[in-house]
């Protein structure tokens, strides 16, 4: 598996509107973009900062990941994703290895990307997820 670099961290949030305040307001930052993501419950903001994005996450449920994330843990950092190259032969990889998967198969997640997620007890605690973005 080639990993090319860091496509994004994932920050859940409570309220998207006033978390982008801060994020464009005392940061900086522009907004690329907002997303439902209908089946993972949420609704997403795209900042890019270089060549990887800060995505905010909001849940659209709170019984949605993101919302039982946020009550547990509070806001913070979710995830790290990495951009690999072929997220079938990675996740292929990464299965022969023994490595504990929550998708074995690739999804749909925001911005078209295919993705799938490393579990958190293979990686330290971190939750991290693959990313394959058509150029």
């Amino acid at each position: 598996m080639k990993v090319l670099k860091i496509d994004h961290v994932g920050v859940a949030v409570e309220n998207l509107e006033e978390t982008l305040a801060i994020y464009t307001g005392i940061l900086g930052l522009e907004l690329h973009g907002t997303e439902v993501v209908e089946d993972q419950r949420v609704k997403t903001a795209f900042l890019p900062v270089g060549e990887a994005e800060i995505e905010l996450l909001a849940s659209t449920d709170p019984e949605g990941p993101i919302g039982k994330f946020v009550a547990a843990k509070g806001q913070g950092v979710q995830h790290l994703a990495f951009r690999v190259a072929d997220l079938d032969a990675a996740l292929a990889e990464l299965k022969a290895k023994g490595v504990r998967l929550i998708d074995e198969k690739p999804r749909y997640g925001a911005g078209g990307a295919r993705i799938a997620f490393l579990h958190p007890k293979a990686t330290n605690g971190v939750l991290v997820e693959l990313c394959e973005r058509k150029a």
